[in-house]
C-alpha cells in the first residue's frame, strides 16, 4: 500500500480501494472479537475506522520498526475504541489481527479492553478520557525542541470534548504555535447517555477557531475527504478536523444507536450483522483458538519502558552549617547547574504562574526555550509533561504541592501506567507553607503517591541533601515526585557541626541516614523534620531517655531490613509535617506488621487540617514542637 505521509494532494485511487477493503474486514472483525469477549465498544469502533486505517497507513510510521528515531505519532485519547485500533494496526502488519480477534479483554492477553502502550505502533495507553490532547502536545513540544520534523497525530471522540482539560491543551497549543499537531474529532453525536448536543452542547468548532486553531470539517467516512482534510500542506497552526461519522457505520440496525456504544452484539444481532456485512459467521471456530490462546497468553510484546533520557547530574553544591535558606532555592540552583551540564540535551521545564515560587525562574532567564508557561492549567500541565517524557526529552514540572499531588492525581496515574519519565518537584508541602491555611497545606502527598508504583517520593531534609537528591532524579530514570516546604532551613550537622549531607554524601534512594546514635527510643524523621527530631532528642537525652534520630527522604521505599534494625528499641516514633494516617508513620507500621512482633510506634504528624497562621504556631497546635514531642515520649518512659 502506497504511503504518502499525507504529502500527496489526493489519496491513489488504488490505496482507497484498498483501504476500503481494510475497514469492511475490520468491522467484521470488531463484531467477532466483542462478541467473542461478551463487551467491549463496537459502535465508536465502526464510526473510527476510516479514521484509524487513514492515519496508520499513510502517516510516517513503520510497522516493521514501530519505534522508528523521527516517526509521526499518534495517540488515541478515546481508548475504549481499541477494537478498531488493534483491528488497523493488525491489517497493516504491526502485528497478526486474528490474536487481537482471539485475545481481547482476556486476562493475561496484550489486547486489553482499552489500548495499551505496550503494543507495537501505539504511543501512549488512555482510557480515562480528557487527556491524550495534553499528552500529545507534550510530545509535539519534546519532538519539535529535539529539532525532529515530524507530526503528531490525536483522535478523539466528540463527548470527551465537554471536559475541562480539553480547553487547557487547545489554549497552550494554539500559545505556542503547534503547527506539527493535528487533532480529529470522530463527531458521531452520541455518548453513553444520548445525544451529545443533548447531554452537553460544545462548539468545538468555535471555541476552536476562536483560540488560534485552523479548523477543517469533512465525511469522517469518505477517504478522500478525510485525506484533504488531514494533508499537511499550507499547515501554520495547530489544526482540528471535525470528522462527521455515524455510531455503529456499516451495520444498519446499529447506526446512529447509542447503546451499541458499549455493548457487544446478541448472537442473532452478530448473525444479522455480519450478514449484511457479507461475512461467514464463524464465532464457534474463534472460541476455539481464543481456548488456545489462553493457554499461550501472557506474553508481551514489549513492557512498556520509561522514557531513557537521563542527564548528567553535575557536581553537587555544598552548603555549609552556617547556612539557613529554603529547599527550593537549592532546587532551582540544582537546576541550573543540571541545564549547564548538558547544553546540548536542556531538560525541559514545565510551571503553572509559580516560577518565582518555585524557584524555576533562573531557569526561566537562562533557558527561555526550553521553559514553558502554561499558566493555572495543572490538569494539562501534567499531563503534558508526562507526554514530554515519553518522545525524547527530560522534562521537570514544578508546583505547589496541592497543585502538584492532589489535584492531578488522575493525571499521574496514567502516567504511572505509561512508565512516563517525568520529575515533579512539589514545593509548598506541609503545614510549613503556615498562612496559606488549609487549603493549600498539602498533607497527604505521599499517600497518594504510595498507590503509584512507578513513582518514586524523595522528601529531602536540608539544602544539602534536596541538591544531592535533585540531580539523582535527573540521572535516573522513571518518575519522582520530590517535596519540599517553603520556610529556609537550618542545615543537618553532626555532633561535631559538619553537615551530614554536604561533602561527600551521596544520595541513595531508600536509604534511613543514622544522625544521632541512641538505644531507648528511635525517632525516624521525615526530610526536613530532622532539625526537630534533633532538639527533640537533646530534651530527651536530658531527662534519662537516650533517642536515636533517623533521617528518612524516601517514605515509600523503606529498607528491607527496617524491622531487624529497629527491634532493639523500645519504642520507635516517626515524626513527619505530614498526615499521621497516610505518611511516614503509616508505611513504617506496615512494614514492621510484616515482621510481626515490633516495638510500639508512636507516629508524630499532622492529625487534623491545619488553619491559617505562623507554621510555628500550626505546629504548635497539633503538638508536633520538638518539647511537645519529647513530653509525648516521655510520658511512655
Amino acid at each position: 500500500m502506497e504511503r504518502t505521509g499525507f504529502r500527496a494532494q489526493s489519496l491513489p485511487a488504488e490505496t482507497e480501494n484498498q483501504l476500503k477493503a481494510l475497514c469492511r474486514r475490520a468491522r467484521i472483525n470488531i463484531l467477532k472479537m466483542t462478541s467473542l469477549a461478551g463487551s467491549g465498544h463496537p459502535g465508536g469502533s465502526m464510526s473510527s475506522i476510516e479514521i484509524f486505517s487513514l492515519l496508520w497507513s499513510q502517516a510516517k510510521v513503520d510497522p516493521a520498526n514501530p519505534e522508528m528515531e523521527g516517526r509521526d505519532r499518534i495517540v488515541v485519547s478515546h481508548g475504549h475504541t481499541s477494537p478498531g485500533v488493534y483491528m488497523t494496526l493488525g491489517e497493516l502488519g504491526f502485528f497478526d489481527p486474528m490474536d487481537a480477534v482471539a485475545g481481547f479483554r482476556l486476562a493475561g492477553s496484550d489486547f486489553e479492553g482499552h489500548i495499551e502502550r505496550h503494543l507495537p505502533g501505539i504511543e501512549l495507553t488512555t482510557g480515562n478520557l480528557g487527556q491524550g490532547l495534553s499528552a500529545a502536545v507534550g510530545m509535539a513540544i519534546a519532538d519539535r525542541r529535539r529539532g525532529i520534523n515530524n507530526h503528531i497525530w490525536i483522535v478523539s471522540g466528540d463527548g470527551e470534548n465537554q471536559k475541562g482539560q480539553i480547553s487547557e491543551a487547545r489554549r497552550f497549543a494554539a500559545k505556542y504555535s503547534l503547527s506539527n499537531l493535528t487533532y480529529i474529532v470522530d463527531m458521531n453525536g452520541l455518548q453513553i447517555s444520548g445525544e451529545t448536543r443533548n447531554i452537553m452542547p460544545v462548539d468545538l468548532a468555535a471555541e476552536f477557531r476562536g483560540s488560534g486553531w485552523e479548523v477543517v470539517e469533512a465525511d469522517g467516512h469518505d477517504l478522500q475527504s478525510l485525506y484533504k482534510a488531514l494533508a499537511m500542506e499550507e499547515q501554520k497552526a495547530p489544526r482540528l478536523v471535525l470528522a462527521r461519522t455515524v455510531m455503529g457505520k456499516g451495520v444498519s440496525f446499529m447506526e446512529n444507536r447509542e447503546e451499541f456504544h458499549g455493548r457487544a452484539l446478541k448472537p442473532d444481532e452478530l448473525n444479522s450483522a455480519l450478514s449484511e456485512l457479507g461475512a461467514v459467521n464463524d464465532i464457534d471456530e474463534l472460541k476455539a483458538r481464543r481456548a488456545v490462546y489462553m493457554k499461550d497468553r501472557g506474553k508481551m510484546f514489549h513492557d512498556s519502558p520509561a522514557g531513557s533520557v537521563t542527564l548528567k547530574p553535575g557536581k553537587p553544591r555544598n552548603y555549609g552549617s552556617e547556612h539557613k535558606g529554603d529547599n527550593r532555592s537549592a532546587w532551582g540552583n540544582a537546576l541550573l547547574d543540571i541545564a549547564g551540564e548538558n547544553p546540548n540535551d536542556l531538560p525541559l521545564v514545565f510551571d503553572c504562574d509559580l516560577a518565582g515560587s518555585v524557584k524555576t525562574a533562573g531557569f526561566s532567564n537562562a533557558y527561555p526555550e526550553s521553559f514553558f508557561q502554561t499558566g493555572i492549567m495543572e490538569h494539562h500541565t501534567a499531563s503534558m509533561a508526562g507526554g514530554a517524557s515519553l518522545a525524547g526529552k527530560a522534562v521537570f514540572w514544578s508546583d505547589f504541592g496541592v497543585f502538584a499531588a492532589d489535584e492531578t492525581f488522575n493525571q499521574h496515574r496514567l502516567n504511572d501506567i505509561n512508565h512516563t519519565n517525568l520529575k515533579v518537584v512539589a514545593t509548598h508541602c506541609g503545614l510549613d507553607v503556615g498562612p496559606d491555611g488549609k487549603t493549600h497545606h498539602c498533607i497527604k502527598y505521599t499517600g497518594l503517591t504510595r498507590a503509584l508504583p512507578n513513582c518514586r517520593t524523595i522528601v529531602p531534609a536540608d539544602p544539602n541533601q534536596t541538591d544531592r537528591a535533585i540531580r539523582f532524579a535527573a540521572s535516573n530514570q522513571g518518575n519522582f515526585f520530590i517535596a519540599m516546604g517553603r520556610s529556609k532551613l537550618p542545615i543537618v550537622t553532626d555532633a561535631d557541626g559538619k553537615p551530614v549531607f554536604g561533602g561527600d554524601y551521596r544520595f541513595r534512594f531508600g536509604e534511613v541516614v543514622t544522625l544521632r546514635e541512641g538505644k531507648d527510643i528511635a525517632v525516624l524523621a521525615l526530610g526536613p523534620m530532622c532539625c526537630r527530631a534533633l532538639k527533640a532528642a537533646d530534651i530527651l537525652q536530658g531527662k534519662g531517655v537516650s533517642a536515636a534520630v533517623m533521617a528518612v527522604s524516601c517514605p515509600n521505599a523503606l529498607p528491607g531490613d527496617i524491622a531487624d534494625t529497629l527491634f532493639k528499641y523500645r519504642y520507635v516514633a516517626t515524626y513527619e509535617d505530614h498526615d499521621v494516617l497516610t505518611g511516614l508513620g503509616a508505611s513504617l507500621a506496615l512494614s514492621l506488621a510484616e515482621k510481626g512482633s515490633t516495638p510500639p510506634v508512636l507516629m508524630f504528624g499532622v492529625e487534623h487540617y491545619g488553619m491559617s497562621g505562623d507554621a510555628e504556631d500550626l505546629f504548635f497546635m497539633q503538638g508536633l514542637q520538638p518539647e511537645q514531642v519529647a513530653a509525648r515520649i516521655l510520658a511512655r518512659f
